[in-house]
């Protein structure tokens, strides 16, 4: 399926597994989303390859800004009025805390969505909403058609 394709039908149904599927790296890296209470919640499920410190143990800093970014894209498809996929433009990531060998959620808001650019801030946390490991500041160009 192309990747338009697959952002139609998310549209349409609401099910990201069509886009994920068409991306490989949210593949590679176990990244999916899902809508809870009409809010995209991104997912990135633990693998023994995303860890990047074996001797704490941690999750690799760059798997959490991977699943913070892919969550920002999927609200802004999901929330958006376009079929393209966003471009980053930047990303600005601060750890707060490790984050030990299991799943990680986050959530994305916007601060600011325009016509052309969208500013979002993602928290990604493991098992309180409340308690983040990290949180980042990103920027999309929305990609007109």
């Amino acid at each position: 399926m192309r990747l338009r394709d697959a952002v139609t039908a998310v549209h349409e149904t609401g099910d990201f597994t069509a886009i994920q599927e068409a991306i490989p790296y949210t593949r590679f890296m176990g990244i999916t989303a899902q809508l809870v209470n009409d809010d995209v919640i991104g997912r990135m499920r633990y693998s023994d390859h995303l860890v990047g410190n074996a001797s704490i143990p941690a999750l690799h800093g760059g798997t959490l800004g991977a699943l913070m970014e892919s969550t920002a894209i999927f609200k802004l498809l999901w929330n958006g009025e376009t079929t393209a996929v966003p471009k980053t433009i930047n990303i600005t990531v601060e750890y707060l805390r490790s984050a030990r060998p299991e799943d990680v959620f986050a959530r994305a808001e916007f601060t600011r969505r325009g016509r052309r650019v969208a500013n979002v801030r993602i928290f990604a946390y493991q098992n309180d909403p409340e308690c983040p490991v990290a949180v980042a500041t990103a920027h999309f160009l929305l990609v007109q058609e």
